[in-house]
């Protein structure tokens, strides 16, 4: 049985930085196209940055230039680099590992952005 767990959320203030990491467990992670999805109060869950098998990678408009999604397959782990956080990025964020038709979800981490 898959299982993704998550870790390094928390709070920041504005312009800081935070890493988060997801580990899977029970799978081949190598097989699987990585992402960060967040759900903000009040709002929609959305995609944040994703990472496919062989590395590339897309970004939601607003985090590209601040956020960096990152892989390690020995270590089983996807990594979200945030920098410049912003206000508007306080959410919960959820890791998610798809292999269709499959789709796995982390528990969520929180992250606040505030002074």
């Amino acid at each position: 049985q898959v299982s993704l767990v998550e870790s390094g959320g928390g709070a920041v203030q504005p312009g800081g930085s935070l890493r988060l990491s997801c580990t899977l467990f029970g799978g081949r992670f190598g097989i699987y196209t990585m992402a960060w999805y967040r759900r903000a109060p009040g709002k929609q869950r959305e995609s944040v940055a994703t990472i496919e098998p062989e590395g590339r990678s897309n970004y939601t408009e607003s985090v590209k230039g601040r956020f960096t999604i990152s892989r390690d397959d020995l270590k089983s782990t996807v990594y979200l680099e945030m920098n410049s956080l912003e206000r508007e990025d306080t959410a919960v964020y959820y890791c998610n590992a798809k292999f269709w038709p499959v789709s796995y979800w982390g528990q969520g981490t929180q992250v606040t952005v505030s002074s």
